[in-house]
């Protein structure tokens, strides 16, 4: 298996496999592939996507991803691609998932991974259900054994956490950081927030040892910067108006 990450501002991972090998999703969103890779649903009790069954679907769903994960599987001779591209500009991450070396990702962060890779729900206490319009901040946890990878959106930041150093970080740029950096939820009231809807400023409070990956441009932060320029319905009309 070799995996290459092409493009700069909105990349590709193309991931070559050999005959036998295969990748895993929790959202199955494939850009291209090959004719000799197979393409296979499970809610992870079939042997692939460290396992689990219906709870680990539902762990899955509530994290960000899909109640089944997707296979895609070199079955034929010789070797096959699959490629999987950026939502949004941004970066494409390799890390490496082992026992006791685990990752807490964003909601939408996980690409892809290596069967043996599990992406699970990971809430966090603190925050209510009105942040990021209904969803609350949630966090995968992926652990297990393998290689993931990671879509970050805008330009990637990162820091190395001695133990006790913590950094205080708005919800949406939080990215990536490794399981042995510990997170706390801190709300300053008094100043207004144009994602809250309410009196009260949330950061993360997160505190190493350990590295974490922060992203510049947080989705939630872009679809608000956007929405003014979207079509709006015209007044006293069904249909639609663009604002310029």
């Amino acid at each position: 298996m070799q995996a290459t990450v092409k493009g700069t501002t909105l990349p590709v991972l193309e991931v070559a496999l050999n005959q036998g090998e295969s990748v895993i999703s929790t959202h199955g969103e494939l850009s291209w592939m090959s004719p000799n890779i197979a393409v296979s649903q499970t809610t992870g009790s079939g042997g692939f996507g460290g396992g689990g069954g219906f709870l680990a679907g539902v762990k899955r769903a509530l994290g960000g991803g899909s109640f089944f994960q997707t296979q895609y599987l070199n079955q034929g001779g010789g070797s096959g691609i699959v490629a999987f591209a950026t939502k949004v500009p941004g970066q494409i991450l390799p890390v490496r998932i082992g026992p006791g070396s685990g990752m807490l990702v964003h909601r939408h962060g996980f690409l892809c991974g290596t069967p043996g890779v599990t992406a699970t729900a990971a809430p966090v206490a603190g925050l209510g259900a009105g942040l990021w319009g209904g969803e609350g901040f949630i966090l995968q946890k992926l652990h297990g054994q393998g290689e993931a990878w990671i879509e970050l959106s805008g330009e990637v930041t990162t820091y190395q956490l001695a133990p006790g150093q913590t950094l205080l970080v708005h919800p949406g740029h939080v990215g990536l950081f490794q399981e042995s950096v510990s997170f706390q939820i801190t709300r300053f009231k008094g100043v207004r927030n144009i994602l809250f809807g309410d009196n009260g400023f949330h950061l993360v409070a997160l505190t190493g040892p350990g590295e974490i990956w922060l992203q510049s441009m947080p989705l939630p932060l872009l679809a608000h910067a956007i929405a003014p320029y979207l079509p709006q319905p015209a007044q006293g009309d069904r249909g639609f108006q663009v604002r310029l």
